[in-house]
């Protein structure tokens, strides 16, 4: 007979609550570039790491008090300053915001669409002609 120990706590969904999510996600840490989509708002640019990753969607922790359910985002991930590096720009909407006990704030995003790719390459000349 095995006993659970009595420190340990588990977490169980009420199941009144459906799952909203729609893709499993992966606790992979990416770096992200983050900034309002909207000319109307206020302009910020956070830098941050994923906490938790899907097909549809982020979760991250920030101190940035600009940010509100339902504003859109342009999200560069994952996002680096190297020369050749390919960043991936995604139009993005906050739908969850949770305060956090260590005082930043969780954000969950949506990911609505791929935007493009951005890739650092200069070149000063055309290509030669055949």
């Amino acid at each position: 007979m095995s006993k659970t120990p009595s420190n340990s706590v588990t977490f169980s969904r009420p199941n009144s609550l459906p799952e909203r999510r729609g893709s499993r996600r992966c606790k992979i840490t990416q770096l992200m570039r983050i900034r309002p989509s909207d000319p109307e708002k206020e302009h910020f640019e956070d830098l941050r790491g994923t906490m938790s990753v899907s097909r549809s969607g982020v979760y991250f922790q920030t101190s940035e008090k600009g940010y509100e359910i339902g504003l859109r985002l342009f999200v560069t991930m994952p996002y680096s300053k190297e020369p050749a590096a390919i960043n991936r720009e995604y139009l993005a909407e906050v739908v969850r915001m949770d305060p956090r006990s260590n005082g930043l704030t969780g954000v969950g995003i949506k990911i609505l669409m791929e935007m493009g790719i951005q890739q650092h390459s200069y070149s000063f000349s055309a290509p030669p002609r055949k």
